[in-house]
């Protein structure tokens, strides 16, 4: 089992910049990929990133590509994100996910954190 916490959220505005945190607990993590998703209202979860655990490879949606970065410190078991130029479109929940790489693209996230509001206004 994997447990993951997410913090850092809030309101901030267009431009803005603003870092989410996830904690992670529970079983050795080496083999994990460790993702970000975001959900706006009445709209479908959307794939922001991810990073190897073990390799800190990361690769990103179109969306937030040149603007947000994932990183991962191994020592503390933490996974960020780090958003850049903040856009009112960028207004969701964020969602920290654990998982596998299972064939080609394809990766399964078993463990999912409770969230965290992040608010762009304009």
């Amino acid at each position: 089992q994997v447990q993951l916490v997410e913090s850092g959220g809030g309101l901030v505005q267009a431009g803005a910049s603003l870092r989410l945190s996830c904690a992670a607990s529970g079983r050795t993590f080496s083999s994990l990929h460790m993702g970000w998703f975001r959900q706006a209202p009445g709209k479908e979860r959307e794939f922001v990133g991810r990073i190897s655990w073990s390799s800190g490879q990361t690769s990103y949606g179109d969306s937030v590509k040149g603007r947000f970065t994932i990183s991962r410190d191994t020592a503390k078991n933490l996974v960020y994100l780090q958003m850049t130029s903040l856009k009112p479109e960028d207004t969701a929940v964020y969602y920290c996910a654990a998982g596998f790489h299972t064939s080609g693209s394809q990766y399964r996230y078993d463990y999912w954190g409770q969230g965290t509001q992040v608010t762009v206004s304009s």
